[in-house]
């Protein structure tokens, strides 16, 4: 069975909600990067790491602000009795095709900032060397509904995954 890709970008968006989750994450990279510069700040009185945080403060806040947006505009996903399709990044795009007969699991994650925001993660592990298809930022309902669909049209697919 020869697999075509659709001649369009995959058909779903992640949840809405996903920019928050993405603006929260790069926030906790603020603190990791920030918090030891505003540390020395303080406990050394030295005014030359003002320089540093402020640098550190204006890119991270850039990033919040932009990039979220631009990946919810990207990120696109599409499960067809075929194939599933994914489409994500913002500075390397990547379109990503696993022919339903390579599926060999599904799994959903939920990591705590997406529990708090009602999010998770689908993880379609295939057999290729590429690694695991993942659709990031759904609605935590529609990953579930997903993940069962997925699994009952592998199971109906002929084939051995391999």
């Amino acid at each position: 069975m020869t697999v075509e890709p659709p001649l369009r970008p995959p058909a779903h968006q992640v949840s809405p909600r996903a920019v928050r989750w993405w603006q929260l994450r790069a926030l906790l990279w603020l603190v990791a990067l920030g918090g030891p510069q505003l540390v020395l700040l303080l406990t050394t009185g030295a005014p030359a790491w003002a320089y540093p945080l402020a640098a550190t403060v204006a890119v991270v806040l850039v990033y919040v602000l932009v990039v979220p947006r631009i990946l919810f505009r990207i990120h696109r996903w599409e499960i067809t009795d075929e194939a599933v399709y994914t489409l994500s990044g913002w500075l390397v795009r990547e379109w990503r095709i696993a022919p339903i007969s390579r599926v060999q699991t599904v799994d959903t994650q939920h990591g705590p900032l997406q529990q708090l925001l009602k999010l998770a993660t689908v993880t379609v592990t295939t057999a290729s060397a590429r690694g695991a298809v993942k659709i990031a930022g759904l609605d935590a309902r529609e990953a579930a509904e997903l993940a069962r669909t997925l699994t009952e049209t592998t199971q109906a697919t002929p084939g051995d995954a391999t």
